[in-house]
């Protein structure tokens, strides 16, 4: 994998036998640049959990860079629930096909 786009995906939480690992456990693993896009007012992912997750990526030392809108909730590039906010829509889809182009994985056109 060349590089890698998440969206507001939750970070940590409870661990289970379906869910042994969240993403904060496995920063120090990245071998892939990511690119993470999360909204300001999500309730379902903490501020607090995003945070945590760039302390991890800078410890792990990964390419990665984390956006937050402040305006923006759970969900928020989905254009048919109500939680779309289209500014933070399209402003993380600009920045994703940017960091796809940046890392070769886009094309140059």
């Amino acid at each position: 994998m060349r590089a890698a786009a998440a969206w507001y995906g939750r970070l940590d939480g409870e661990k289970t036998l379906k869910q042994q690992k969240h993403p904060i456990d496995v920063a120090v693993d990245l071998n892939a640049p990511v690119l993470g896009l999360y909204g300001g007012q999500d309730q379902s992912i903490p501020l607090e959990s995003i945070d945590k997750m760039r302390q991890a990526l800078h410890a792990a030392n990964a390419k990665a860079e984390i956006v937050v809108y402040p305006e923006a909730g759970h969900a928020f590039n989905a254009d048919y629930r109500p939680s779309y906010h289209a500014d933070s829509a399209a402003d993380g889809w600009a920045r994703m096909l940017a960091w796809f182009k940046q890392y070769g994985v886009a094309p140059n056109s």
